[in-house]
């Protein structure tokens, strides 16, 4: 009888003791209260528990009220039930807009940019709980326009994908508590896989590396020099090279077209002298004067004056196979005419 006698004083002094969060109805809500649907939520618990009379549920309540809330119910007395101190309460804080139109907003509130899927399915919770006590839509109805909604207004086609939601639609839809369940595990399932995925990809992640490229002269063909600078082809400064290269060849090229027409003229003006002068000998040094006749075109286009990497025409293999040929009969030449002098 000690022991029973204990324990029911010990439940009764923690009943005695539970208190309401405060509410003021002050707008924007103070931090160390909560809004009127919380506080009403909390009430409506208390309801439930038929354990607790009506007189200390409406001292409950009139604890937890502050200034200018407190106002609203100071007419009513302790004889009143707290059906009558709610009715007064919701007619100053509580929702007053048309179930029609709460039903609209709900239909028509769809996820927010970077919302998490759990974030987005308690805010429609909160709203569609408001349709239902404005006897929007019935309660027996309610998990499905959740889950209607929900696979309506989330971004996330993975993770309505990999819980299958449209087919639970047609099914049977789950309740609140269990959706939610439902996609805060998804979540984290994807949370972690992300995760991983970025430790893996950074461990490996190749470090981006520099390396100086130098030109040499030497008498290998064009297409080695295309070759390295398609390769950089991606780099700024890469590709500012490729066109001052491309300058000084077309550059190059009207030299050496003017050099051709000067020793064209000379030649024939030592022909018409009487007196022919002494050939001298061409030896290797002489031959190393005159190089190896090479590529003066575009391996693209076949035009002259710039290269491939810079060619803005249109391939023309045509022109380019044409150009080859007769770049190899006059290699062909300089190397008999070269054998010939030495």
């Amino acid at each position: 009888m000690v022991v029973e006698h204990i324990v029911k004083s010990s439940d009764m002094s923690s009943t005695h003791h539970a208190r309401l969060r405060p509410f003021s109805g002050k707008t924007p809500c103070p931090s160390l209260e909560v809004d009127y649907d919380t506080w009403r939520s909390n009430v409506e618990f208390y309801f439930s528990d038929s354990t607790i009379p009506d007189k200390q549920v409406v001292r409950r309540i009139v604890e937890s009220l502050l200034p200018p809330a407190v106002n609203v119910v100071k007419h009513l007395g302790p004889q009143s039930s707290p059906r009558d101190y709610l009715h007064a309460l919701d007619s100053a804080y509580g929702t007053v807009d048309d179930a029609d139109e709460l039903f609209a907003a709900f239909l028509t509130t769809d996820a927010e940019p970077g919302e998490k899927a759990s974030a987005y399915l308690h805010r429609l919770q909160s709203i569609l709980s408001k349709v239902v006590k404005r006897n929007g839509i019935p309660a027996s109805d309610a998990d499905r326009q959740l889950l209607k909604q929900f696979c309506r207004g989330c971004f996330n086609n993975s993770l309505i994908t990999h819980l299958q939601l449209s087919q639970l639609q047609k099914d049977a839809p789950p309740s609140f508590s269990e959706l939610l369940l439902l996609v805060r595990t998804e979540e984290d399932k994807q949370a972690a896989r992300s995760r991983r995925m970025k430790q893996h990809v950074g461990f490996h992640k190749a470090k981006v590396q520099s390396n100086n490229v130098n030109v040499y002269k030497s008498d290998t063909d064009e297409r080695d020099v295309a070759a390295v600078a398609v390769k950089y082809n991606h780099n700024e400064s890469t590709k500012k090279i490729q066109k001052q290269l491309a300058q000084l060849q077309a550059q190059l090229a009207n030299l050496k077209a003017s050099m051709d027409e000067s020793s064209t003229k000379a030649t024939s003006k030592g022909a018409k002298q009487k007196k022919p002068k002494e050939r001298e000998p061409k030896t290797e040094a002489v031959l190393r004067g005159k190089k190896r006749p090479r590529a003066w075109y575009c391996f693209n286009c076949g035009e002259d004056g710039h290269i491939a990497p810079a060619c803005p025409n249109e391939p023309n293999p045509e022109v380019v196979e044409a150009k080859r040929q007769e770049l190899k009969e006059k290699q062909k030449l300089w190397d008999e005419q070269s054998k010939q002098d030495l």
